[in-house]
C-alpha cells in the first residue's frame, strides 16, 4: 500500500481487484477546505479513463510488476509481437494496451515489457530513443537557424518536427515523453 500523495504517472495500482495505470495526477489545494489528489486512471481491462479523488493520507494498493527485456519483432493486425531475449518466448500486446508507445519503437529494438502474474500488460520506454528519418524536405546550405522546424517522418511512421538543417537518412534523438526532436544522434 502506498499513500495517494505518492501516485505518479505510469504507476500501476489495483482497485477492487482490477488493474489501473495512472494517466495523470494533480495535487489540488483549494483556498478553503482540505487538499486532495485528483487522479486520472485508465483501466487495463476495459481501456476507459476515470477520475478519482483521494485525500493525501488515503492508501492505494500498488502492484508489483516484473520487467523483462524483449525485442520487438513485427506487427500482426492490431497486435505487436515481442520476443523474450533469454528464452525466446513470444508475447503479443494489442494496440489499445500500447497506445502511442509504438511510435518510438523500431523493428528489432529492445524494450522493457511489464508483466503482471506472467501476463504482458505494457512496455516501458526509455526517456529518449534514436530513430532514422526516412522522409523530410532537403536542407540547404545556410539553414542553421535552430528555432525553425520542418516536418519529418521517422522509420516507425511517426511524424515529428526537426530543424531545417536535418536531412533524410540522418539518425536523430527523440524525447518519448513529448515526441519532440532533441538532437542528432
Amino acid at each position: 500500500m502506498i499513500s495517494a500523495i505518492d501516485l505518479r504517472k505510469g504507476l500501476m495500482i489495483k482497485i477492487d481487484g482490477e488493474l489501473y495505470t495512472v494517466s495523470s495526477f494533480n495535487h489540488v489545494t483549494p483556498g478553503k477546505g482540505r487538499a486532495h489528489m485528483q487522479v486520472s486512471i485508465k483501466s487495463l481491462k476495459q481501456g476507459n479513463v476515470t477520475q478519482k479523488r483521494y485525500r493525501p493520507s488515503d492508501k492505494v494498493e500498488d502492484v508489483f510488476l516484473d520487467h523483462r527485456d524483449m525485442e520487438y519483432l513485427y506487427q500482426e493486425g492490431d497486435n505487436y509481437c515481442f520476443m523474450d531475449t533469454e528464452n525466446y518466448e513470444q508475447v503479443f500486446l494489442s494496440k489499445d494496451v500500447l497506445g502511442d508507445a509504438m511510435s518510438y519503437v523500431a523493428p528489432n529494438a529492445k524494450v522493457s515489457v511489464s508483466l503482471y502474474e506472467n501476463n504482458a500488460i505494457g512496455v516501458e520506454l526509455p526517456s529518449s530513443v534514436t530513430l532514422k528519418i526516412i522522409e523530410t524536405d532537403p536542407g540547404t546550405k545556410g539553414d542553421t537557424v535552430t528555432n525553425v522546424f520542418k516536418p519529418a517522418k521517422l522509420e516507425t511512421g511517426y511524424m515529428t518536427k526537426v530543424p531545417l538543417f536535418i536531412n533524410t537518412g540522418e539518425i536523430v534523438k527523440i524525447d518519448t515523453r513529448t515526441g519532440e526532436f532533441m538532437s542528432r544522434a
